[in-house]
């Protein structure tokens, strides 16, 4: 079961702000990659850019499928 399709490309960081954003994401409970997303779904909407809301990872087991039979 895998989630949604992300977009990766590398990023090069400063390492002092590397070990900042280590820190926060620690502080939140996140990976560093989702504290980055969220850090610039912040910025953008600071700046009054509209992104769509990332859609939830699906959890669970897949619903049985139905057959004819039933």
């Amino acid at each position: 079961m895998s989630g949604p399709a992300k977009k990766a490309f590398p990023l090069r960081l400063d390492p002092a702000l590397y070990a900042a954003l280590e820190r926060a994401a620690a502080a939140d409970f996140r990976s560093v990659n989702a504290e980055v997303e969220v850090l610039l779904r912040e910025a953008l909407a600071r700046r009054g850019i509209k992104v769509a809301p990332a859609e939830p990872p699906r959890r669970g087991r897949p619903p049985k499928e139905r057959s004819n039979a039933e």
